[in-house]
């Protein structure tokens, strides 16, 4: 692999390709859309190398599902997922007083060598009245792009930092009485293509995998209109301790095949995450785009060599 190609469309978006085979890896919009579904960076299209698209954009039952991007459902009574908020006791509800914005402010580093891309971004967090909540520092990595296996990774790195007088309370609808419905945090859409696609763990494999835990998950669709099938595979840093064991707040995935496709290492699924005034929460992924239906063992070993 020689060398890969960044454009940065100023107000606009930055796009990262592989000249080797010419595809468009992804586009990063930072651009401000509709406020009702609470605007954020988003990473549309994504695509494998053989250049099929991998990641939905404003789909009819949620058209605030943009790609892959970071999300915060529940956030100390505000929704900067966007659409309805779930209340409990009453269900999905139109509170767009209650929809807030991660906002771009600018873009420290966007930087190629060789075979490395890197976009290292500022944003700000903030509910519907504007206030500042947080700062976020946002890093993605683009790496080991390698035609011969048909795969090319990405590692997400974000640290938000409370810029409140009080608390952040991180949650989910699951958080907030709603069953197996902890999406938070990083997530992914995928086409519907993927609708009924194969989900699989380290140890595991199908719709069951909701609301465990592992240092990692997959998910293997089929595309509509070419042959074929890619398979995404989401990652958890060592430094995430998705377990909790050593003190840090336990993550467990949002996975599901039906009514659609989507994968989020969430951070708060069944017990909210509070980080204090000044206090900063870090976590970093990875997320491999595969051409193909990959196994278990070869999601394993594709992992065991590519080290953190």
């Amino acid at each position: 692999m020689t060398g890969l190609r960044l454009v940065h469309a100023h107000g606009d978006r930055v796009t990262v390709t592989a000249p080797a085979t010419g595809v468009e890896l992804f586009a990063y919009v930072h651009r401000p859309e509709a406020a009702w579904e609470a605007p954020k960076p988003y990473l549309h299209p994504v695509r494998t190398l053989a250049g099929d698209v991998v990641t939905d954009y404003r789909p009819n039952d949620h058209r605030w599902h943009k790609g892959l991007s970071l999300t915060a459902s529940h956030l100390s009574g505000a929704n900067l997922w966007g659409g309805n908020t779930y209340v409990h006791g009453k269900g999905y509800l139109e509170l767009p007083e209650r929809v807030g914005s991660m906002r771009h402010v600018t873009f420290d580093e966007l930087t190629v060598d060789g075979d490395r891309a890197v976009l290292a971004e500022r944003l700000t967090w903030h509910p519907y009245g504007g206030e500042l909540w947080a700062e976020e520092q946002r890093r993605i990595e683009v790496h080991d792009v390698d035609p011969e296996s048909g795969s090319w990774a990405l590692t997400w790195t974000t640290a938000v930092t409370n810029r409140r007088d009080g608390p952040l309370r991180f949650g989910s609808p699951t958080t907030s009485g709603r069953e197996l419905a902890g999406y938070t945090g990083l997530f992914w859409r995928g086409p519907r293509a993927f609708r009924g696609g194969r989900i699989i763990g380290p140890d595991g494999e199908g719709p069951a995998l909701m609301g465990t835990q592992a240092p990692w998950l997959a998910l293997c669709g089929e595309h509509d209109g070419t042959d074929g099938h890619a398979t995404l595979v989401f990652a958890h840093a060592p430094e995430n301790d998705h377990s909790g064991a050593q003190g840090t707040h336990p993550a467990h995935w949002f996975v599901r095949n039906d009514p659609f496709a989507a994968v989020a290492p969430s951070w708060a699924f069944y017990d909210e995450l509070e980080l204090a005034p000044g206090d900063t929460l870090r976590r970093r992924y990875r997320v491999v785009v595969a051409d193909g239906a990959w196994e278990r063992e070869e999601i394993g070993k594709y992992l065991e060599a590519h080290s953190w």
